[in-house]
């Protein structure tokens, strides 16, 4: 199970005047929590999945256990999230279209990338900058793009009328806080994405959002982007939490809109690296990027959706022209001031906790515990 104890992990700095929801380890299985202004309440007695709690709609806390004040190093928590779709979009920034544009042409070599890069940034960086995607200028931009030989298909997703959506990860496939994550062990260019992601129900209504690292692998994607399920999806390839805070008076979407994010990786060779991601910067407005993801199809459990990241490194780690790569080791460091710090450690996919609780072995244990009957 993705299980990490919250010690470096931690809610964000007025957790106790917000609402949170997420998913803790008892003694017999997965529980669904709520944390209200400080408070936590163990849900799986009322509500056996963090979907059907969601779906319920009652943040209330009716229902539940209360366990007291919520002390995080006490509780093992789990990814947020259970049944839940894990969607994911990409291509939201300027600058993860102009990277990955640079995997597509340096074909996954990251020696190759720092000529493509000078080249990209002078002639197309501020120009995606300054259009609106799916716009007329947009449309003209394209076509003098194709004339100049500089068009690919990440800039159809940047500026084009339809984003980039794509499944991250299978339901209860995501890792949490403190959890190690997971690159191929095959991958030799390879990076973080910090992301905010939102928590979305079968309607359609997006009720909280949480902290995610997307986890990437640039060599793989960079060679053919019919590689993206191998780039994205791979044992413990996606980390959310600590929790997922609800929206309600004092925290909402445009805090989101207006959020900023912080990565620190520390290698245990001494190596670290800072960077930022503000979310004014997105191309996309997030309600666009959920209705997006709708489209004309439905998810009974609802879906968490991570919206894409400004932040794409290209520091060097080792040798000159390399670029960034992980390291096994590597710690991972998300932190936005309303939503927390998610950490996260290093490790290859083939080393990482096997994935074991899928769809079966959950229901099997809430069966066990005598809790499908509980309101769904």
């Amino acid at each position: 199970m993705e299980t990490g104890n919250a010690g470096a992990s931690a809610l964000a700095a007025d957790w106790t005047s917000g609402r949170f929801v997420g998913r803790m380890l008892a003694s017999d299985g997965p529980s669904p929590i709520l944390v209200l202004h400080g408070e936590l309440f163990d849900m799986a007695g009322a509500y056996p999945t963090v979907s059907a709690l969601v779906e319920a709609g009652d943040f209330s806390g009716a229902g539940g256990r209360s366990l007291g004040r919520f002390d995080p190093a006490a509780i093992t928590l789990l990814s947020p999230i259970d049944l839940q779709c894990v969607k994911a979009c990409g291509v939201t920034f300027a600058v993860s279209a102009i990277e990955r544009v640079i995997e597509e042409r340096a074909r996954g070599d990251s020696s190759a990338a720092a000529a493509i890069r000078e080249r990209l940034e002078t002639r197309v960086g501020g120009s995606i900058r300054a259009v609106v995607p799916g716009s007329p200028e947009a449309a003209a931009l394209k076509q003098a793009l194709i004339d100049d030989g500089l068009w690919s298909q990440y800039l159809e997703v940047a500026i084009g009328p339809d984003a980039e959506v794509f499944t991250k990860a299978p339901v209860l496939a995501t890792v949490g806080a403190d959890a190690e994550i997971g690159i191929r062990s095959d991958s030799t260019w390879n990076n973080p994405e910090p992301e905010i992601a939102l928590l979305v129900d079968s309607r359609g209504t997006v009720v909280g959002a949480t902290l995610g690292n997307d986890v990437n692998l640039r060599d793989f994607e960079g060679r053919s982007a019919l590689l993206l399920g191998k780039a994205k999806d791979n044992n413990a390839s996606g980390s959310l939490g600590p929790m997922v805070r609800l929206f309600d008076a004092g925290f909402g979407l445009d805090d989101v809109r207006s959020a900023e994010l912080r990565l620190r990786i520390e290698g245990e060779d001494g190596y670290v690296l800072d960077g930022a991601s503000n979310m004014a910067e997105i191309s996309r407005d997030p309600l666009d990027l959920v209705r997006q993801t709708l489209s004309e199809h439905h998810y009974p459990d609802g879906f968490i959706l991570f919206l894409g990241t400004l932040f794409a490194p290209v520091q060097d780690r080792d040798e000159p022209g390399r670029g960034f790569t992980h390291k096994v080791g590597d710690s991972v460091a998300i932190e936005s001031a309303r939503l927390g710090r998610l950490v996260n450690r290093v490790v290859t996919s083939r080393d990482a906790a096997p994935w074991e609780m899928g769809i079966g072995a959950l229901m099997t244990n809430l069966a066990r515990r005598g809790l499908l009957g509980a309101a769904q």
